[in-house]
């Protein structure tokens, strides 16, 4: 890095240190926030992202619990409730299962059925995803079941910038935000400009890569899939756009518009199954709201429609690799 770069306060980190930043500030910055979760405390996570955290706050500020989602969950509503500002980490999207009555029930509906009187600033952090033979029930992505609720926000990072930027949005949001992460994407490098405050607008996408003849468009890992293949299709003359959603509900589909008036094609991708998940609504609203521009049908890639297999093989066959939405994007171009 040089000096200038780093006289500017940007460094290089991966997203789990992002993570850990964004938290560490926020309770640095409001007393009201506090970290919840099973051995968040001692034990620094089992993805180690709030390692140093119990040492630096003390246990009245970073609690460990028990093995209990529903309760804990519970908890943390209560708390919100109350005025405070909880940061509960679920070990695995898999396990907030438990917990869907507090999620959907209770922190997603509170300030409906309290008539705006009382809200909910709850933040639930969470990682999902695939690709560590961890699974059919360990390695599911169900953020769209939880983007298909009103009162309830969904975010899903897919860089150590964004990382920090939507956990800190998340955590000063006076409504409950689901904060996606990804198994792979905590070892992922990025720059960080760490003399700013960094805060990224919950429901604002954004385009990682111009292109002028295909829009790819995806969140969390997938994005990193899609800016790979975007890599390959260029070697083939073929200009694909990226653009990441960073925000499920609310969903920005203006900028997706923009990208496919300019490109007439669009093919959407995601992690978990797509049947009834988050390509299933962002392809229909482009077809419903762009249908005059597009030159082919929208097309869609996700996981293979089945639990996940253990054997590493049967595993990456299921998965949306680059080779599928490779095929999937010349498909949509028409060669």
């Amino acid at each position: 890095m040089s000096a200038a770069v780093a006289a500017s306060g940007v460094e290089t980190m991966t997203y789990r240190e992002a993570l850990r930043l964004a938290m560490r500030e926020e309770l640095e910055r409001d007393p009201s926030v506090f970290l919840m979760g099973e051995e968040i405390g001692v034990f620094q996570g089992s993805y180690k992202v709030t390692a140093g955290l119990f040492d630096d706050f003390g246990p009245e500020r970073v609690m460990d619990t028990p093995i209990s989602e529903e309760g804990f969950v519970g908890a943390a509503v209560g708390a919100a409730m109350s005025g405070m500002r909880p940061v509960v980490e679920i070990m695995t999207l898999n396990f907030i299962l438990v917990a869907m009555d507090q999620v959907v029930n209770h922190a997603a509906k509170v300030r409906y059925m309290f008539g705006g009187q009382v809200g909910c600033p709850l933040v639930i952090r969470t990682p999902n995803g695939a690709g560590n033979q961890l699974t059919a029930q360990h390695s599911q992505s169900f953020e769209g079941w939880f983007a298909n609720v009103p009162g309830l926000k969904v975010v899903a990072p897919a860089t150590p910038a964004d990382a920090r930027g939507l956990l800190k949005s998340a955590i000063r949001d006076d409504d409950p935000v689901l904060v996606i992460e990804n198994l792979q994407l905590y070892t992922a490098k990025g720059e960080v400009d760490t003399g700013v405050d960094g805060a990224v607008d919950i429901g604002r996408a954004v385009v990682r890569r111009e292109g002028a003849d295909l829009t790819l468009v995806a969140h969390s890992y997938a994005v990193t899939r899609c800016l790979a293949v975007a890599e390959r299709l260029a070697e083939e003359g073929i200009s694909a756009e990226v653009v990441d959603l960073r925000s499920l509900r609310p969903l920005d589909m203006e900028t997706v518009a923009a990208s496919v008036a300019k490109t007439n094609r669009a093919l959407c991708v995601e992690e978990g199954w797509a049947s009834y998940g988050v390509t299933a609504e962002v392809a229909a609203r482009i077809t419903d709201g762009c249908f005059d521009d597009l030159d082919a049908p929208v097309g869609r890639v996700g996981m293979a429609e089945v639990p996940m297999p253990y054997a590493k093989t049967l595993e990456d066959a299921t998965l949306p690799h680059e080779e599928k939405i490779l095929a999937a994007a010349k498909e949509v171009c028409g060669v």
